[in-house]
């Protein structure tokens, strides 16, 4: 059976991204799938949130009605923790500094290790509400799943991981990627529609099935 290459496109805050990563974790075993990792970020800082939602108050209430529906969906329901982001003592996080940290990940453990970043500060977030706009935050999740502090710091910090953002940015555009989760087949250009695990498995077997 020939393995795809799967352009993964994703944001650490975008809870629609934490019900979809889970299944394709299962089936990338079971089909053989080469995932690519990409960041895209939704905003990009306390400005933008500001020109997007209006006001912090208002980002947090639209957005996680937005979770709550997810929620409905969602394999791990008990992981989406609607109240305790809703009490949390900080502005609803943009998603730079987490964009960030993945491709600091990436550079030091190629795209296994953005993975893990990836789902970690998704539990952050999602279960834990903490502040992943901090990068406190994200240097504690980086030594919990063994980075070496002055290592990743260092990575996190370069110039070429902000590149490596925004080169992850350009290619959504060349794709005309305007919302996540996006998952793109690079062998047939199918681009998989988010749903249930099975919908996702027959979306995968009749995309072999054109790249045999």
């Amino acid at each position: 059976m020939p393995a795809l290459t799967v352009d993964f496109f994703h944001d650490v805050v975008c809870c629609w991204c934490f019900n979809i990563s889970s299944r394709m974790r299962s089936l990338a075993e079971e089909f053989d799938l080469d995932i690519r990792h990409r960041t895209f970020v939704l905003q990009d800082s306390p400005t933008e949130m500001a020109e997007r939602w209006g006001s912090p108050a208002q980002a947090r209430a639209t957005i996680l009605e937005h979770w709550k529906v997810c929620r409905q969906v969602s394999d791990w329901p008990d992981l989406i923790n609607v109240e305790g982001m809703r009490a949390a003592p900080f502005d609803y996080p943009h998603g730079m500094t987490a964009a960030r940290a993945c491709k600091a990940a990436e550079q030091i453990g190629g795209q296994p290790a953005h993975w893990d970043m990836f789902d970690r500060l998704q539990l952050a977030h999602l279960s834990g509400a903490q502040d992943i706009a901090d990068p406190d935050t994200v240097l504690d999740v980086a030594r919990d799943l063994g980075f070496g502090g002055a290592t990743f710091a260092e990575a996190f910090n370069n110039a070429a991981t902000a590149r490596a953002v925004e080169n992850d940015r350009q290619h959504a555009l060349s794709l005309q990627v305007h919302s996540i989760p996006a998952l793109i087949i690079r062998e047939t250009g199918t681009r998989l529609v988010n749903g249930p695990r099975e919908d996702l498995a027959a979306q995968l077997r009749a995309a072999l099935r054109l790249a045999a």
